[in-house]
């Protein structure tokens, strides 16, 4: 694996994971999901997101009418599942955090899905950084500056690829833009799984 890029900040490896470490962690995501479904999330605002979202790990990142927090069980009330062991060797490998992530979020991205422009800053510590994984479709990332969400320069993420958040840009504004749908062989039915894992404290 050949060292990471930097956009803004924010390390980039291209090609983290390869196709059969790939395939094998969609195995373990599908394991977890039957545990934790997907859900369609609301913003406090009672804005529809085009993600539908679940968790792995301590705790989960939820978002409803009541506001943006962590928990500690699926809001169905079933526990959260245990983070996938392909995820955690990732985190391992390539966050440089001694501890295990309390979280991993899984976001998945259908057909005109799109993530906008945000930071993350519902964790108690921020010395902690953020490992993103990217699996099946392509899609175009922007990350902004720690102060304003642009100027802006964007990449885009193809299944494999891992960005580090953390240091002095764990703060930074960032999102996705718009997904190549059935860009990438490894989900039949097409679409993106993006995990976030995460260290969270005084939740």
């Amino acid at each position: 694996m050949a060292g990471p890029l930097d956009l803004n900040g924010v390390k980039i490896w291209k090609q983290a994971l390869t196709r059969p470490e790939q395939e094998a962690l969609v195995a373990q995501l599908r394991a977890a999901l039957a545990q934790a479904p997907l859900l369609a999330p609301i913003t406090p605002g009672g804005r529809k997101m085009s993600v539908r979202m679940s968790a792995a790990g301590r705790l989960g990142w939820v978002t409803d009418r009541r506001g943006y927090r962590y928990q500690d069980r699926h809001p169905s009330g079933a526990p959260w599942p245990a983070i996938p062991p392909m995820a955690l060797a990732a985190w391992q490998a390539l966050s440089g955090w001694p501890d295990p992530p309390d979280c991993c979020l899984i976001n998945w991205y259908g057909m005109g899905a799109r993530m906008g422009m945000h930071q993350d800053r519902d964790e108690g510590d921020f010395t902690a950084p953020v490992l993103s994984l990217s699996l099946g479709d392509p899609a175009m990332f922007r990350v902004g500056g720690v102060d304003a969400p642009s100027p802006s320069r964007s990449i885009q993420l193809e299944s494999g690829d891992a960005a580090l958040i953390g240091g002095a840009a764990r703060l930074v504004w960032h999102g996705v833009d718009r997904i190549r749908f059935r860009g990438s062989t490894l989900l039949p039915g097409g679409g993106r799984i993006n995990l976030t894992m995460r260290v969270v404290t005084d939740a």
